[in-house]
């Protein structure tokens, strides 16, 4: 059973990372959703376009649109 070390880093089993193509050095993201710790693994270029649909506001500064966000 993977602990927790006190950097607050876990050892995922080899036979997870195997399961889902995890190597060393690849790059993973985590979610937290009811309750529960998701990892997925980043792909190169996986949100690529994804927001290629979506047009810019020409007449508001990026100063405005940050302002807005916060």
């Amino acid at each position: 059973m993977p602990k927790l070390s006190a950097k607050r880093q876990i050892t995922i089993p080899a036979g997870q990372c195997e399961e889902l193509g995890i190597k060393p050095g690849d790059e993973i993201d985590s979610f937290i959703v009811d309750g529960r710790i998701t990892l997925i693994k980043k792909h190169k270029g996986a949100a690529k376009g994804v927001l290629k649909h979506v047009k810019a506001k020409q007449d508001i500064s990026d100063d405005d649109s940050l302002q807005s966000a916060l």
